[in-house]
């Protein structure tokens, strides 16, 4: 099924799509895509980076401990061979960037995150305020390890005049992102080990989606089927909404 374009729609139309979508990835991964020592789940995290966002776990031990992340994650999706994304880039921190530390409070119950999935919606664009505060939860979600998939099916705007990717490596690096003119859509997989490095495969209104990998650590990664998703998803979209996402381009 080609992209849509969504800028035809309510905002309101446009997030039910969004949750719906976020629960038909959820139930691609935990259907058997992850390896059995990880689960996803759609959770309300308040701030930018939410409140519909599908994080990446690793369950605890016994004992309350998170199991630390395998080397090399095991499964039948899991992938090890650098991701077929047209476009790729990296960045390296200096020591000072790399040593920084944080303090994390984390509730006894709660398993280690790993990944996180975002489907960016309008309102991350809205402002100049939504955009940055986006921005820095995405750059400190890579500082903090956390390995990174973004999804962004509407065009540029005066804020992100390349698009969210290149708003985002704009804090990592100095290495310009600059997005074709004919493909002002955006998947992004970023992998945040030591060397930050992004898979981007810019898209368009009228293509087709591509899988995406989901990594699980710096090289191991899992493939998002975004198109079969997307599909799934846009079966509850109602028809009145389908006629004007489905109608000729002025």
């Amino acid at each position: 099924m080609p992209i849509h374009d969504w800028t035809r729609v309510s905002a309101g139309t446009w997030h039910a799509f969004h949750l719906s979508w976020i629960a038909a990835i959820q139930e691609a991964l935990n259907g058997g895509l992850l390896p059995a020592d990880y689960y996803a789940q759609a959770e309300q995290i308040a701030g930018p980076l939410g409140p519909d966002i599908l994080t990446l776990h690793q369950p605890e031990l016994p004992n309350g401990s998170p199991t630390l992340p395998p080397s090399s994650p095991s499964g039948s999706a899991v992938a090890t061979a650098p991701p077929p994304m047209r476009l790729t880039a990296e960045a390296e921190f200096n020591d000072y960037v790399l040593k920084r530390r944080t303090l994390v409070i984390r509730h006894a119950s709660g398993d280690a995150i790993v990944a996180l999935l975002e489907i960016v919606s309008p309102g991350n664009k809205s402002s100049r305020h939504a955009l940055t505060s986006f921005v820095d939860k995405a750059v400190e979600a890579l500082f903090r390890g956390y390995h990174l998939l973004l999804i962004d099916l509407f065009p540029p705007g005066p804020r992100d005049p390349q698009g969210i990717h290149a708003a985002i490596w704009s804090e990592l690096c100095d290495d310009p992102f600059v997005l074709p003119s004919d493909e002002p859509l955006t998947l992004v997989a970023y992998s945040a080990g030591s060397r930050k490095r992004a898979y981007i495969e810019p898209t368009a209104v009228g293509r087709a989606l591509i899988d995406m990998p989901l990594f699980l650590t710096e090289d191991a990664y899992v493939p998002v089927p975004l198109e079969a998703t997307y599909l799934a998803a846009y079966r509850g979209v109602p028809r009145r909404w389908r006629e004007v996402l489905e109608a000729p381009a002025p």
